[in-house]
Order: structure tokens, then sequence, then C-alpha cells
């Protein structure tokens, strides 16, 4: 099975004050510790919602500031084109990233329960994503599980999302890293 892997890292990180994926976590930024994780686990790998060196940069779709649906929908059409049959997701301020992601969801359409952006998505999904976002109003990750029937998995990793400076230093500090 040809996996595409996906970071989803189109948000302003308001809550955070400045860019998070760039925030120091063993002298290297945030998101390269998810890129390095989740880089074994597939055949390609692309960042969708913004650039960063070394990736390929997927723009939102259908249109910029769609929230982490716009960055799996780009990746499902990159996918789709490029002859991938699945995308596996992962955003840009959690860890750690599970090991065997795919695996762990069953090489079927779902997420992890309480952090949906670590995600298994087939490319033939591209049709009905496309669909449900023209159609939707509120377009929120949830409302795409539900109406996708993907499946949620339970997991047992002490995930660290890091979305304010306060999150953000509690990651840090327990762990005695260094920024």
């Amino acid at each position: 099975m040809r996996l595409l892997g996906a970071l989803i890292a189109g948000g302003q990180s308001r809550r955070f004050g400045s860019d998070k994926a760039q925030a120091p976590v063993h002298g290297k930024p945030l998101l390269d510790h998810v890129i390095a994780a989740l880089n074994p686990q597939v055949e390609a790998m692309v960042i969708c919602g913004r650039h960063w060196s070394g990736l390929l940069y997927l723009p939102d779709r259908p249109e910029p500031d769609q929230g982490p649906l716009g960055g799996l929908c780009a990746a499902l059409h990159h996918a789709r084109e490029d002859g991938f049959d699945a995308v596996l997701t992962a955003g840009c301020d959690t860890l750690p990233v599970p090991d065997r992601l795919a695996g762990l969801l069953d090489y079927q359409s779902g997420v992890i329960r309480g952090q949906p952006l670590f995600g298994f998505w087939f490319a033939s999904m591209t049709p009905m994503l496309d669909a449900w976002l023209a159609d939707q109003p509120r377009r929120d990750m949830r409302g795409w599980i539900d109406h996708s029937g993907a499946h949620e998995v339970n997991c047992s990793i002490d995930f660290s999302n890091v979305n304010t400076r306060e999150e953000y230093d509690r990651f840090i500090a327990p762990k005695g890293m260094t920024t």
C-alpha cells in the first residue's frame, strides 16, 4: 500500500502567539520532530497549508483558511493524482507521533480518539470530501469523521498538543527539555 504522509499545518497559531511549528524542542523546531517520526512510515511527505523547507507544499483546498479539512482535502487530491492509496495525517503541534500509525488505525479510514489529526484516509474518499466541503457551512473534523464513517481508535499514549504557551511550557518542563 502506497502511503502519503501529510502534515496538517495551516493554522495561524493565534493562541500560541507566534509560529508554534517553529517552537524549539531539543534545539530544533517542534514540526521537525513530527516530520522525523512520520517520515519512516510513508513513501513520501507533503505539508498542507504552509511552506516548510524540504517538503512539497500543498495549499488548502478548496480555498485557503479551511482549517484541517482544507489540508486533508489537498492531501487527498495529491494522493489520488500521484497514485497513492491512502494518506496518513499528523498535525504540526502534537507529539509523540505513534509508531506504525497506519497499523494502529487498522489500515482503515479513522483517527485516534481525542487526536483527530492523526488519521488514515483512503485517496478514494476525495470526491466524498469535496462534496461534503461544498455543502457544509461548518467545516470541522468531528463532522467529517461522522459523515465519512471513519472509526476512532483508543490510544494509551500521553499526547502533548501544543496550542498555547502554557501547554508548551507544560510539555517542556516535566521532561527537562531544553528549548
